[in-house]
């Protein structure tokens, strides 16, 4: 079994920024595509950004130029650094992670989310 725990979120003034970070830990052999999303009350869950192992990136349209997803490997790390931040990216953000288990196994995993709030 794999876990992910999220950390870095809080309360931002709109136009700030914030840098979550994600460690995966566990029985890991390695890890294929890390993302994150994120949910607003009333609204379903979406995606934010994602990266390859190899660093291959998909960002969501509504915060490209703002947000920027990098991981590291060797730390089974990924982070989101969010600039200039705006009242509509206040949400849940939620890490998820491709990992394949020693035993061969593939599964999706998901951390258990941290909030981001931006005042305006």
């Amino acid at each position: 079994q794999a876990q992910l725990v999220e950390s870095g979120g809080g309360l931002v003034q709109a136009g700030g920024s914030l840098r979550l970070s994600c460690v995966a830990s566990g029985n890991i052999l390695t890890i294929n595509t890390m993302g994150w999303y994120r949910q607003a009350p009333g609204k379903q869950r979406e995606l934010v950004a994602t990266i390859t192992k190899i660093g291959g990136t998909n960002i969501a349209d509504s915060v490209k130029g703002r947000f920027t997803i990098s991981r590291d490997n060797a730390k089974t790390t990924v982070y989101l650094q969010m600039n200039s931040l705006k009242p509509d990216d206040t949400a849940v953000y939620s890490c998820n992670a491709e990992i394949t288990n020693w035993g061969g196994r593939r599964s999706a995993y998901w951390g258990q989310g941290t909030q981001v709030t931006v005042s305006s």
